[in-house]
């Protein structure tokens, strides 16, 4: 079942480049660095009020934030991410209503999660993903 919201993903073309804003401007504190190696990217992560923003930097032109940003130079919101206790039950939910599925099933996220992206041509617009905390534990923020 859905829980909350756990992360906004956005893209941006250099971490070292944007963490600065994220800390100095907001006064946020970066909680970890991971690179994703099946998701192509490297991350960052800020704590603000129980929900984490995770910076995206693609690390292969061809990753689907390398995609992104050649259609949204600036950067941006890449997606939405909702917290999952059951992620099987919540992708067939999805399915069994209408939503097309860019993963049928789980597959390794950053923070020690299991994701699952929802297409956005069946959810208003937004790229959704559902991420599930593996049963070993571990957060959203590279174990810290």
């Amino acid at each position: 079942m859905l829980s909350k919201i756990d992360h906004l993903g956005i893209a941006v073309k250099s971490i070292d480049e944007a963490v600065p804003y994220y800390e100095k401007v907001l006064g946020l504190k970066c909680e970890g660095r991971e690179e994703v190696p099946s998701q192509k990217v490297r991350t960052a992560f800020f704590d603000i009020g129980g929900v984490h923003i995770e910076l995206l930097e693609p690390t292969s032109p061809d990753s689907p934030i390398a995609k992104f940003l050649e259609k949204n130079p600036a950067g941006g919101i890449h997606h939405l991410a909702l917290a999952t206790d059951n992620l099987e039950a919540d992708l067939k939910n999805a399915a069994d209503n209408g939503v097309r599925l860019i993963d049928e099933t789980g597959r390794p996220g950053a923070g020690n999660k299991t994701i699952a992206f929802l297409h956005p041509k069946s959810t208003m617009g937004v790229l959704t993903e559902f991420c599930q905390p593996n049963k070993d534990g571990g957060c959203c923020c590279g174990g810290h």
